[in-house]
């Protein structure tokens, strides 16, 4: 077997000036310093603009009656489980809530009290992640229905959209707040909020003719569920409301990395200044 030649090999020796480890460590540091210099970002521009859809609030009761368990006769949402009518609000109005794609979503909780459980946004994984950690009772075990509405009202404060919309639930009597019902649907009249009621649980529990007053005088409609099938069908009827232009500001996010490649020039450099001084 002939013999196999390299030819020029000198070429690869490590005693020319490009191969040598401090020449390629000036090259890095004069690139990153460059790319540092240039300050690279990424730009996320989000532009809700004109976005098509409503600002909606749901009031959610969450008084002592709401813990009461039977709701779901046909498993339709608890899936096994022994869930109390509150729990079971809370998915059906989640599965609301991500439907609602075009809109500004918000959750008021009441009971004795009624306050802000989640502000109006577009951020739809934030106010169902927010509905998860709301517990019955914790408002109180009555019913501020007067109280519901106004701090419902009251959400909607920077609100831009054209159509505003309150969907309060409840399955008992208004019997606690500073806030008459009527003053309530006043307020939101003025507003131009509309609000739709629903009574929740057996025929009887819930004041219908309170929730069939508010809706008519609010310019909305009354619906009641005795069974967690028909308060699934009676979300997916309000999901039918008309879509209005909201009015937002558009965001900019910037993220910047010269700092990755100002740290990688400082290292080699420092690297450079080590191995001097050990000469």
């Amino acid at each position: 077997m002939k013999p196999v030649y390299f030819v020029h090999l000198q070429f690869l020796s490590a005693k020319k000036n490009f191969l040598k480890i401090e020449w390629i460590i000036k090259v890095l540091i004069f690139i990153f310093l460059c790319i540092a210099l240039a300050s690279p970002i990424v730009v996320d521009k989000l532009s809700p603009n004109n976005r098509h859809g409503k600002d909606i609030v749901l009031a959610i009761d969450a008084s002592g009656s709401m813990n009461s368990s039977g709701f779901d006769f046909e498993d339709e949402v608890s899936e096994g489980e022994r869930l109390s009518r509150f729990e079971i609000t809370k998915i059906i109005a989640s599965e609301f809530i991500k439907k609602r794609i075009s809109d500004n979503v918000g959750v008021v909780l009441y009971g004795d009290f009624a306050f802000i459980a989640s502000p109006i946004t577009y951020e739809k994984e934030i106010v169902t992640q927010m509905l998860e950690y709301l517990t019955q009772g914790m408002a109180g075990q009555n019913t501020a229905i007067g109280e519901a509405i106004a701090i419902g009202v009251r959400s909607f404060k920077h609100s831009k959209a054209k159509n505003k919309v309150i969907v309060l639930l409840s399955d008992g009597e208004h019997n606690s707040g500073s806030v008459s019902p009527k003053e309530a649907t006043k307020l939101a009249n003025e507003k131009g909020i509309k609000i739709y009621t629903i009574a929740m649980g057996n025929k009887g529990e819930a004041d219908e003719a309170l929730l069939e007053t508010i809706a008519k005088d609010g310019g909305g409609e009354f619906f009641s569920a005795t069974s967690a099938k028909e308060l699934k069908k009676v979300y997916s009827e309000i999901d039918k409301l008309e879509s209005s232009n909201i009015k937002s500001r558009e965001y900019i996010l910037k993220e910047y990395f010269y700092q990755i490649f100002l740290l990688l020039a400082s290292g080699l450099l420092l690297f450079l200044l080590y191995k001097e001084i050990r000469k």
